[in-house]
């Protein structure tokens, strides 16, 4: 299909550089539509390849009519990470390479006067944070008023991460006469339809795999843990086995995706920490090593999970189990890509049991049990379980009132309800009469 479509031709050069052999389920329905001009609700799971399916039509477009040289921006990826603006970013660079046309990445914890100088070279593509590029709208630095398309990439995280108000901000800057594209893990987010009813007008939904769906090349193992320092021998073993390819471990916090990296570190692995609140250079200077190899393992917050894109990953530990099933996926989506094969392994402390099971249950997955030699977890978990599969808590013995009265001491039922007569006093409660002393 893609040999089919009529591209301009320096675009055409960029596409066949990157020697893709077929199109892939998203990108075959999505490429037509989104060339026709169509507003798209786009459901696809990780590495699916809809970063090409929107930005191959996108770019047509702008070169099928080229903006005046000064016009501005003619279109706007909006995406929920840095990691992802530079991934995307890099995607449009190499299929532009034998055009006329320039992107730049607009995010935050950049140099914002450095971002002033790079707008003012009018690109014709701006890939962006929300927040950021609401920050150069509201000061003049950043004109949207010739955008042909908006894209909304990894819309459900930016929702998530609560950039609902600085989208709908940066959409109103933008002409009412545009294409909203709008990519997400699942359409039944909660929050999406009253975004896509603001923004889309008739669109065309494409839904491709079930959200519920991991990726099939991936293996999904459980290893029990009785504590977090049991937690950290798993796995520093877990690392030190998998030496042949990279290995990716997410933590829940910042903190322990910092303390993970430090203590693989001392151990003589070749490891480095990723999260939120590093510099932007920080993290690209981290991401490189990690591409190139000098970073064996890279502990991670959540902040990773979307956006991250680096080949031969082949090991990817949840330290922390994810707080639902679709964290789940967009984790071990970081593994197994591309037709390869991947290796998922969660650490379960007994409090993580019941999690465990929910997200086995809502994907429809079974993990391994599995234990490593010498590491074994006295934990081998719940003694009972429901139907479920879940933990069954302890029933207390419910005490009959009978059996609480005989219990009860004869003392303490003794004279219980009645009044005290004191003493002195006459059951009728007055004081008795005496007699006066006889004479003697």
């Amino acid at each position: 299909m893609l040999d089919e479509l009529d591209l301009d031709r320096g675009l055409r050069l960029g596409l066949d550089a990157l020697e893709l052999e077929a199109p892939t389920p998203v990108q075959a329905q999505v490429i037509p539509a989104a060339l026709a001009g169509a507003d798209l609700r786009v459901s696809a799971q990780t590495g699916s390849g809809k970063t090409l399916a929107y930005l191959l039509p996108t770019l047509q477009r702008i070169l099928a009519a080229p903006p005046a040289r000064d016009a501005g921006a003619a279109a706007v990826v909006l995406v929920p990470t840095r990691e992802l603006a530079r991934q995307v970013l890099r995607s449009c660079r190499e299929l532009i390479a034998k055009t006329s046309l320039s992107a730049q990445g607009i995010t935050g914890g950049a140099d914002f006067k450095y971002q002033k100088s790079l707008l003012r070279k009018n690109p014709e593509i701006i890939v962006a944070t929300p927040g950021r590029l609401l920050e150069h709208c509201e000061k003049g630095s950043a004109d949207l008023a010739a955008v042909r398309t908006l894209v909304l990439d990894e819309a459900d995280r930016m929702l998530d991460m609560g950039f609902r108000e600085e989208v709908l901000k940066v959409a109103a800057f933008c002409p009412a006469q545009r294409q909203v594209i709008l990519l997400s893990a699942t359409l039944n987010h909660a929050g999406l339809g009253s975004v896509a009813d603001t923004l889309l007008h008739d669109a065309v939904s494409v839904a491709i795999d079930p959200p519920r769906t991991a990726g099939s090349g991936i293996r999904h193992q459980r290893i029990l843990a009785d504590s977090p320092e049991h937690k950290d021998a798993l796995l520093k073993a877990l690392c030190e086995r998998e030496t042949a390819g990279r290995a990716l471990v997410f933590a829940n916090q910042r903190t322990t995706a910092q303390r993970l990296g430090a203590t693989l570190a001392e151990a003589g692995l070749r490891s480095d920490c990723l999260h939120g609140e590093m510099s932007t250079e920080e993290r690209k200077a981290v991401m490189h090593r990690f591409h190139n190899g000098q970073i064996q393992v890279l502990c991670a917050s959540d902040l990773a999970a979307r956006g991250l894109d680096v080949p031969g990953i082949e090991l990817v530990v949840n330290y922390d189990l994810p707080r639902s099933g679709d964290d789940y996926l967009h984790r071990v989506g970081r593994t197994g890509r591309a037709g390869a094969e991947g290796l998922a392994v969660s650490l379960v402390a007994p409090r993580d049991w019941n999690l465990m099971i929910s997200i086995q249950r809502y994907l429809g997955l079974e993990f391994e049990a599995v234990a490593i030699d010498g590491l074994k977890a006295r934990y081998q978990g719940p003694k009972r379980l429901k139907s479920s599969g879940k933990a069954a808590g302890s029933k207390k013995k419910k005490t009959t009132k009978a059996a609480t009265k005989a219990k009860l001491r004869a003392r303490e039922r003794k004279n219980k309800g009645k009044r005290r007569t004191p003493t002195g006093v006459s059951s009728d409660g007055f004081a008795p009469l005496t007699r006066p002393p006889r004479d003697k």
